[in-house]
């Protein structure tokens, strides 16, 4: 299962179709950006194995500088990504695709402390079980409080989040 709209909250268990989504996806950026130049990730959620999530693939796009970001919207709006902007999240670019939502890009500057960040956390649920399974206890419950707020969901993520990265810095 791929979707969801737009600042709606439903998590779904974790499907090995993610990975293999996330890869088909990688594929058609890579035939649209200049490979040579960029790193693509996969992040979020369904980038951790047995992780319930919402199911929208997050991927993360590293471009050399923040300003090389401005030069891939066009290339991304021809595969079907809806460029909403610099000021969603902080530090990066960020697009949208489909309606519901099934595939969000982050595009960073090379050595973003935030894509730092995320790829930190995502690794370090990867391989401890009991933190994973804490934070899909959290991430549960936030789902049924916040059903229809995307961004409360989130923020009221935040502070596990944190709690972990300081742990691992």
């Amino acid at each position: 299962m791929f979707g969801l709209p737009k600042d709606e909250v439903y998590l779904h268990p974790w499907s090995g179709s993610w990975e293999e989504e996330y890869h088909h996806e990688k594929k058609k950026i890579e035939q649209q950006l200049p490979v040579d130049s960029i790193k693509i990730h996969h992040i979020g959620s369904t980038a951790v194995k047995q992780l319930s999530s919402m199911p929208i693939i997050d991927i993360a796009i590293e471009v050399p500088n923040y300003e090389a970001g401005m030069t891939c919207i066009a290339s991304l709006e021809e595969i079907g990504y809806v460029y909403e902007g610099e000021n969603v999240y902080p530090e990066r670019h960020y697009f949208i695709k489909g309606s519901p939502v099934t595939h969000e890009i982050h595009l960073f500057e090379a050595g973003s402390e935030h894509l730092e960040a995320q790829l930190k956390f995502r690794d370090f649920l990867n391989q401890d079980a009991r933190a994973r399974s804490e934070y899909e206890r959290l991430k549960l419950n936030l789902s049924v409080a916040n059903k229809q707020d995307k961004r409360r969901y989130v923020d009221e993520k935040t502070a596990f989040i944190e709690d972990v990265l300081k742990k691992l810095n």
